[in-house]
């Protein structure tokens, strides 16, 4: 399914089968298609790269789809990353996290720091970080080789 290049978003580079990796959702996907291009916030004069997921219903574009900054998703990226280096050890605490020290880590970035801790305001988290961990465990292989295949571009790269 070809993406729309008449709305407001400008696709400039584009995955158009995500539908076929989507993880779990593989060939049974709405998120039809990736792309980096000029976001649809953009003022005259103004340009911004945005990411962006396309979902389509079955008869039409939907509403849900998601644009995102480019910092946004290295974040996302980020806290992923940070969330599973976590849970690797989180077997260790009996609630899966430090009750008394819910902050995980600070990530600096821009001079100030990403706070990255657990949600304690939720008052279902003991059952919920159970469920998290589960499903992320779940998971692993499809997260592991995202992770991978990243880490083998960064490092092509030269980060």
């Amino acid at each position: 399914m070809k993406i729309p290049t008449s709305l407001k978003h400008k696709p400039v580079i584009v995955s158009e089968n995500y539908e076929n990796v989507d993880g779990r959702y593989a060939y049974d996907s709405d998120a039809k298609g990736l792309s980096l291009g000029l976001a649809q916030w953009n003022d005259r004069g103004k340009v911004d790269v945005s990411a962006k997921v396309w979902r389509h219903t079955g008869g039409k574009w939907s509403r849900q789809s998601e644009e995102l900054p480019l910092h946004r998703v290295l974040d996302l990226a980020i806290l992923i990353c940070r969330t599973k280096l976590h849970f690797r050890d989180a077997y260790r605490y009996e609630n899966l996290y430090d009750t008394e020290n819910p902050n995980i880590d600070r990530v600096g970035l821009q001079g100030d720091a990403m706070t990255v801790s657990v949600c304690t305001d939720n008052d279902k988290i003991n059952e919920d970080i159970q469920l998290f961990n589960q499903a992320l465990s779940d998971d692993d292989e499809l997260i592991g080789e995202r992770l991978r295949t990243l880490s083998r571009i960064l490092k092509d790269m030269g980060y």
